[in-house]
């Protein structure tokens, strides 16, 4: 009977063929996942000898895993700042970077001030749920051009117990209007920022498995900026602040779209690998 650690290894050496990224790790996310227990828990069970219900269910999503699909949408959640969120292929799998995103908002803010906060490009709805467990007191305003990631948002907030503080929104930000004049105190987001050239360079994992929708605007990767920074005049309370995630390169663009348009105390912050990753205006 295969044990534990037996499959491990077999899963590991499999996995690391099909030339798949810590495949060690991915191989014990996997069977913790089926057996239903925390990844170091198998670590105290490696003599444990697997059923045959357990093998075929394991050896099903390694198949998954070595066709690059993602970790997380096998699973079917990830980590994100604490919390858990669902996240399946209508939605960009959240990722470390945009944690960031968070504790720079959150550091311009009292924690119990009343905020109004829009969140433009919502996806699984990580930002706008972050932020609202992190201001109580504020009321968020979430939107998506996708319905299918608006539902799961919403699931997302039932899961982590949100209690309507974020309303879900399916709106397309570059065609629709915003009925929310001079209203709120922050814009935040974290836009598709990939230029189509670059998009086509992606690894299979980005490019064959999570939403193009949510990766590139089809053009130069700018488009969200250019817009929200337009209508963020219309939108923003005089002095409320803007806070976007930004890709490789693209910082010394969008500080210059924001100066355009009436933005100033512009600040970029790096993120762990020294990338300029978040950048911040205050609408004059």
């Amino acid at each position: 009977m295969l044990t534990v650690l037996e499959a491990i290894k077999l899963s590991t050496d499999y996995l690391s063929k099909k030339n798949i990224e810590h495949p060690r790790i991915n191989a014990e996310n996997l069977l913790s996942h089926v057996l239903k227990c925390k990844r170091l828990d198998l670590y105290l069970a490696f003599d444990r000898p697997l059923k045959e219900d357990e093998i075929d269910d394991y050896r099903e999503l390694i198949r998954r895993r070595g066709t690059a699909e993602p970790l997380q949408y096998i699973i079917g959640n990830i980590e994100f700042y604490g919390m858990t969120f669902k996240v399946n292929p209508s939605v960009l799998i959240p990722r470390p970077e945009t944690e960031l995103l968070i504790e720079k908002v959150l550091g311009f803010f009292d924690k119990n001030e009343a905020l109004k906060i829009l969140d433009i490009g919502t996806g699984s709805g990580n930002i706008a749920i972050s932020l609202s467990k992190h201001l109580p007191n504020a009321q968020l305003t979430a939107i998506d051009i996708s319905e299918d990631a608006i539902n799961i948002a919403k699931e997302n907030s039932e899961i982590n117990s949100i209690n309507g503080q974020v309303k879900f929104h399916r709106l397309d930000f570059m065609n629709d209007t915003l009925q929310e004049n001079n209203n709120f105190d922050l814009i935040v987001s974290n836009p598709p920022y990939v230029s189509l050239k670059d998009y086509k360079e992606l690894s299979p994992e980005l490019l064959n498995y999570e939403p193009k929708i949510a990766l590139t605007d089809d053009n130069d990767g700018l488009n969200l900026y250019r817009e929200i920074s337009k209508k963020a005049k219309t939108l923003l309370k005089t002095g409320g602040k803007i806070f976007y995630e930004v890709g490789l390169g693209q910082s010394e663009e969008v500080k210059n779209l924001l100066k355009e348009n009436n933005f100033n105390e512009i600040e970029v912050f790096k993120d762990y690998s020294n990338i300029d990753r978040v950048v911040k205006g205050v609408l004059s």
